[in-house]
């Protein structure tokens, strides 16, 4: 996906003017240049190989290799010119300008009907809907029918008499959207859609790609059950199928998560990520006659970074799952048979440093920023060559919280409740700690996929809520457990058709253990979370009744049947096809069995883990004679942020002080 340039709130373009348009994507020809985003500047490499960096409204640094310099917006510096298309929506239309004129590529009145936005509710790797071919002169687009989706309401209580919101959302079991793939010609003015029979209409399309020749479009074709991919490849011109690469089967899931990335300067050979050839998440080579050969050869997930043509870059956790390192590898690979005769040499570690690193590259390859941090360094940003040649500090921060009150910080791991992994935890020890005295016990929780709470970074990854409820006088334990990310297949697929058992049994596990020390009150035990960590936290206080006193859960999943299809049917099926697991994993069916004191916190404008599901459980609470707090926010989505966040977080902090 190109980076994307973010217009202000009402553009004119050829002559129309456009309210509120959202920008998706630019043309290739502003890469290489910087951006400007409502005035601050996007840090990135420029042609002439200088790094520039964002200071403040006013002022950005640039580096050429040898020296800082700075200048401001107000100075004679390199700025956007605005040539190429930039592609744009309006409502559910789809548009592309060249700022002189503007071309309506797809144009829809249908609300049901939408053009070049997200799809598939943002699961598979999606985070847009138009793709732009290397040359410019062609764009993909996605266009998504939700005709036959149910809506839920939401209701806007800013009006005199209220207003419902209707929302497209797709539950499990239930039917889905319907996702096809356009491919709009610049120099034809047509389109054309690709031609794709495979598996039923409601399979998934995902991680568009282009070849370097614009001529093909590669695309991962997913059934709805999530249990078979294909890669497959089509003629950019005429839409239709030219052969699949490779396909995966799993009777777990797939779940395919990036686009294939062509080597620079081959237009035979790309690089593709999966785990499910291997049991981690590795690259591998593979060339567009579906020959497959394995790059990174570590047991460790791995995410591509980017390539030059002869190295490929990548992050790994070969080192530590809880420590993040850039590496490369080298390709040779001469034009004829060139995988059988590929010669891949040895893995290179780039960033020596014990910790978390977060690198930013740029587009050659050559440079890139790396900002780490660990359990005792609060973070440092380096400015580093990719031939290890050249390293620069730019920057080493303080301690943040010096003039704070310190609360002792402990990084470890304790066995999953199976006895097949170690599972890493950060345990914050309240202020003045005395191990003589006994203290209360706050869990912070989220469990799902796509997660991973705690890494060898900076205090262990800690968020300031945790360290006040230390300060205040608690222990607060965070884990991570099977089912979250980082730790290869076999792991993350622990939750198959179950999700909460394999992560509360894990949760409890490292808990008992914490419960042995002297100094913990096994009494008074809390747990708090939220989304699938909300789900988590009702999870362990309604099966556990013996060990949690307190529970806070913010946003929780109750039942998976009334969840999203793209995610739920993954790791639940469906109910059809799973009953056991849908009866198990329901808290319905645990309400009953709430002893201790329960807070539920939910915005009634949740867009992603609807209403439905806590009002129906306080309904069954209020069926079985049983006591639950609840605080809803009326105007909030799923996540409540900004001032209404300090009110969130005092609710929850003044729960714990009440009753734990």
């Amino acid at each position: 996906m190109r980076k994307s340039l973010l217009l202000l709130s009402a553009t004119l373009v050829g002559g129309v003017l456009f309210a509120q348009p959202r920008v998706i994507g630019t043309h290739p020809a502003h890469d290489g240049k910087m951006l400007t985003m409502e005035n601050a500047i996007v840090g990135r490499l420029s042609p002439e190989n200088r790094y520039y960096t964002w200071v403040n409204d006013n002022e950005y640094r640039f580096y050429d290799g040898k020296k800082w310099d700075s200048a401001r917006l107000d100075d004679s510096v390199e700025l956007p010119q605005e040539t190429g298309w930039t592609a744009f929506n309006v409502g559910n239309s789809l548009y592309i300008t060249d700022y002189k004129d503007t071309i309506a590529v797809a144009v829809s009145n249908d609300r049901e009907i939408v053009y070049g936005k997200s799809v598939s509710r943002n699961e598979f790797g999606i985070n847009g809907g138009i793709f732009w071919a290397p040359s410019g002169r062609k764009l993909a687009f996605y266009r998504k029918d939700e005709s036959r989706v149910t809506d839920f309401p939401l209701l806007d209580i800013r009006t005199r008499t209220g207003d419902l919101r209707l929302l497209k959302y797709p539950m499990n079991g239930m039917d889905s959207e319907i996702v096809s793939l356009g491919i709009y010609d610049l120099d034809k003015g047509s389109t054309v859609y690709l031609n794709v029979p495979e598996f039923t209409p409601e399979r998934f399309l995902t991680n568009i790609s282009w070849s370097p020749d614009d001529k093909s479009v590669y695309v991962q074709v997913l059934d709805r059950t999530q249990h078979h991919m294909k890669l497959n490849q089509y003629c950019a011109a005429t839409g239709e199928f030219v052969r699949t690469l490779l396909t995966e089967d799993d009777e777990r899931w797939v779940e395919p998560l990036d686009p294939v990335r062509f080597l620079k300067g081959r237009k035979d050979l790309m690089v593709y990520r999966t785990d499910l050839r291997d049991g981690y998440r590795n690259l591998y080579l593979l060339d567009t006659l579906g020959n497959i050969r394995r790059l990174t050869p570590v047991d460790a997930d791995v995410e591509y970074v980017g390539n030059d043509g002869v190295n490929v870059f990548y992050t790994s956790a070969e080192v530590s799952p809880v420590e993040n390192h850039l590496y490369k590898v080298s390709v040779k690979a001469p034009a004829k048979k060139a995988l059988a005769k590929a010669k891949i040499g040895k893995p290179v570690a780039l960033t020596p440093e014990r910790g978390w690193h977060n690198v930013s590259m740029n587009g050659a390859c050559t440079w890139f920023f790396d900002r780490y941090s660990n359990l005792d360094t609060p973070g440092v940003t380096m400015l580093r060559s990719t031939d290890g040649m050249t390293t620069q500090k730019l920057f080493e921060a303080g301690d943040p919280l010096r003039d704070f009150a310190s609360c002792a910080v402990e990084l470890g791991t304790v066995p999953s409740a199976d006895g097949k992994f170690d599972n890493y935890y950060r345990l914050y020890y309240p202020k003045d700690f005395d191990p003589e005295k006994k203290y209360p016990v706050i869990v912070y929780v989220y469990g799902g996929p796509h997660s991973q709470m705690v890494q060898d970074s900076w205090l262990g990854g800690v968020r300031m809520w945790e360290m006040l409820m230390a300060q205040k006088g608690y222990l607060v334990y965070v884990q991570d457990n099977r089912g979250t990310s980082n730790r290869g297949a076999e792991f993350e697929r622990a939750i198959n058709r179950q999700c909460g058992q394999a992560e509360m049994a894990d949760q409890i596990a490292g808990l008992r253990l914490l419960m042995e020390k002297p100094y913990v009150d096994s009494s008074r035990i809390g747990v708090h979370g939220w989304s699938y960590g909300g789900f988590m936290t009702i999870s362990l206080i309604t099966n556990y009744p013996d060990v949690f006193k307190v529970a806070v859960a913010g946003g929780p999943v109750i039942d998976w049947k009334w969840y999203e299809i793209m995610y739920g049917e993954r790791y639940m099926d469906t109910e059809a096809t799973n009953p056991e697991g849908f009866t198990k994993t329901s808290l319905i069916n645990k309400a009953k069995d709430l002893k201790g004191k329960l807070l539920i916190c939910q915005g009634a404008v949740d867009d992603t883990v609807v209403w439905e599901h806590s009002l129906s459980f306080i309904e069954e609470c209020i069926k079985n004679n049983v006591q639950v707090d609840y605080f809803p926010y009326p105007t909030d989505p799923h996540n409540v942020s900004g001032r209404r966040r300090i009110h969130l977080m005092d609710k929850v902090t003044m729960y714990f002080e009440d009753y734990l």
